[in-house]
């Protein structure tokens, strides 16, 4: 069997997505065959060298499993919470380890994905493959054409300018506005740090799409299974 790099090998065991698999090797976390190991460029034969994470062997996954959950507001996407607040894995009752594709902050609700393929995981995650991210924003004050022409050609947020948004003005509700943004990108709290730039402070926000997959008919705090259609679009789009 041929050898594998040992941040793919952890990915593969639904332990995290690579790009973190990364961050517990340089950080001590991870040994093989007793041995610590921090190198990136590390290999290991899957069937023959025996790798553990914090003490805890691991083997690669037999059964991918990805799953969409309608987060409420008030849980964070996270394996384990620091603070001991509620995290989205409460929510879903299965004995495989999971984790979220991505994140949405603890004030956001909508469209989670969750799975154990780090693989797939990792490069869903890049901004490079374009899969929009439609959310639906409830803000302060009426927002102008001007602001929504501005969201569209991107806005500078933290010393970098977003890429081109889908914009759609929904309606005014008083003095609030209801609109529909799409970004590729996920960089942290983004849709809300673009509307702050434009003036326009969020209430209220909820992911409805990720890409072709949408929330559907599935309630606040309930989670299924993807379909089969929903899984072949994930595949088809993390393609190199």
């Amino acid at each position: 069997m041929e050898l594998e790099r040992l941040q793919k090998y952890i990915a593969s065991s639904g332990v995290t997505s690579r790009r973190k698999a990364e961050g517990l090797i340089l950080d001590g976390h991870v040994k093989v065959n007793g041995i610590t190991v921090t190198e990136l460029g590390t290999k290991i034969s899957p069937l023959n060298d025996i790798v553990t994470v914090d003490n805890k062997k691991i083997t690669a996954v037999k059964q991918f499993i990805y799953i969409k959950l309608n987060k409420p507001e008030g849980y964070v996407t996270t394996v384990k919470d620091q603070f001991n607040r509620k995290t989205v894995l409460d929510l879903i009752d299965i004995e495989e380890r999971i984790y979220p594709i991505g994140r949405l902050d603890y004030n956001t609700s909508g469209l989670l994905l969750l799975t154990n393929d780090g693989e797939m995981a990792n490069k869903l995650m890049h901004p490079k493959y374009h899969i929009y991210k439609t959310y639906i924003a409830e803000t302060d004050g009426k927002i102008s054409d001007e602001s929504i022409n501005m969201l569209k050609n991107g806005v500078i947020i933290d010393d970098y300018k977003t890429a081109p948004a889908k914009v759609k003005l929904l309606k005014y509700v008083g003095n609030k506005t209801q609109i529909q943004i799409s970004i590729y990108e996920g960089k942290n709290r983004q849709v809300r740090k673009m509307l702050d730039v434009v003036g326009n402070n969020v209430r209220t926000l909820k992911r409805i799409s990720f890409g072709e997959i949408t929330l559907g008919d599935l309630k606040t705090g309930s989670w299924k299974n993807l379909s089969d259609e929903e899984i072949q679009f994930l595949k088809r789009n993390q393609e190199d």
